[in-house]
């Protein structure tokens, strides 16, 4: 019997490893490990005021800060009972745009694509596709940019705040970002028959169950109120522990997560098959060129899903511009009381799912569960991972 242990894994968001054990030639065992220590979060908010909690959550990441943001909102919203206005709304989803862009066009270019075309890293891959290179950073850079003018900053921006925005970006910011994604669908056209053109290993391959937020209305989208499973079930936002069922291992500071006592994966991939036949414009033509069965089971796939919806967001940017500057300009943020109450909040940050639950009594947060995409796929990761090895 023999163990072999990949300690730090390259080009991923994050620091974890992999650790296979062997019998001969069965495959025993598979652990994921993630290195990183907890953030412990859901402990430090308690006590505090709800806006002070708004502002703290996000601090979980990075990468994904507007996803939290969003999503930590959306919570204190739900418990406290408040309705932000249709132009909150909308520069809201815009924030979430450009946080899909800035991350997917990273994941795809930088940190996926080397490996497929035979390199070590992005910046060998320059010398011959230098193209690829350059537009991955403007991509990267002008989603940073609308993080930037929609949220205040790049990172752990605070202009979204509970009840709506801090202040309304200028007509002519909007109109910069809006022209921008219209220059930029040539080459998300070429990023998508790129990814999609792809030839990816046939291994591994196995059936999962996929999960997101189901936006309403029949749309695609980012967020929601319920839960969307493969199997053509939803539950609501409030019953979300029914699904993810968390639980910890020994092995990693990452919890694990099962379904009905199986695995199940969130992220692009659970996207683009609960919801891609959604998609419209380009991206749906994109989707109806390129998707079959295959993607279904494996997870190389993610990877081309992120590149449709990297198109999906592109086309909305245009149409979020035009209704934002069609309303008039209320107050940024309505006025409200603190109150007791729980609320859950949904949307789908760039690598799936993410869950905030957020409870208020005193005027201070009582309870905190925060649920990560990490937590809900290294579960199945360890599975395909066993597959693969195998």
């Amino acid at each position: 019997m023999k163990t072999i242990s990949i300690d730090h894994l390259a080009r991923v968001e994050g620091n974890g490893g992999i650790h296979a054990t062997i019998d001969g030639k069965v495959v025993t065992d598979v652990k994921f490990t993630i290195n990183e220590g907890p953030r412990l979060i859901e402990k430090l908010a308690l006590g505090r005021t709800p806006d002070e909690d708004v502002s703290m959550s996000p601090r979980i990441c990075a990468i994904c800060t507007c996803s939290h943001k969003n999503s930590v909102l959306r919570a204190f919203e739900n418990a406290m009972d408040i309705k932000i206005t249709p132009k909150a709304y909308l520069l809201r989803e815009m924030m979430h745009m450009g946080e899909f862009i800035e991350s997917h066009s990273l994941h795809t270019f930088y940190l996926a694509l080397p490996d497929f075309l035979g390199y070590p890293n992005a910046i060998a891959m320059a010398a011959d596709y230098a193209f690829e290179v350059q537009i991955a950073l403007e991509m990267k850079h002008y989603g940073n940019h609308i993080m930037k003018v929609t949220n205040g900053r790049y990172i752990h921006g605070e202009n979204a705040i509970i009840g709506g925005f801090g202040k309304w970006p200028s007509r002519e910011e909007m109109i910069f970002i809006k022209d921008r994604a219209l220059q930029f669908m040539p080459f998300v056209q070429k990023t998508v028959d790129l990814f999609c053109g792809l030839e990816y290993p046939n291994s591994p391959n196995a059936e999962t169950n996929y999960m997101c937020c189901e936006p309403g209305s029949g749309k695609f989208g980012f967020w929601g109120d319920e839960i969307l499973i493969s199997t053509g079930e939803t539950v609501p936002r409030d019953d979300y522990k029914s699904v993810t069922n968390e639980f910890v291992v020994s092995h990693s500071f990452a919890k694990h997560s099962l379904y009905q006592d199986k695995p199940f994966t969130v992220g692009a991939l659970a996207r683009i098959v609960n919801l891609g036949d959604r998609l419209e414009g380009q991206a749906g033509e994109m989707y109806k060129k390129y998707f079959n069965e295959t993607w279904k089971t494996n997870p190389f796939y993610h990877n081309p899903s992120r590149t449709l919806e990297i198109m999906y967001a592109f086309e909305r940017i245009p149409g979020l511009v035009d209704e934002f500057l069609k309303l008039e300009d209320p107050a940024s943020v309505v006025d409200y009381e603190v109150k007791d109450g729980k609320g859950t909040g949904l949307v789908e940050a760039p690598r799936g799912l993410l869950i905030h639950h957020h409870e208020v009594q005193d005027g201070v947060v009582s309870y905190v569960d925060i649920i990560t995409p990490t937590a809900q796929n290294t579960e199945d990761i360890e599975r395909y991972c066993h597959v693969a090895a195998q």
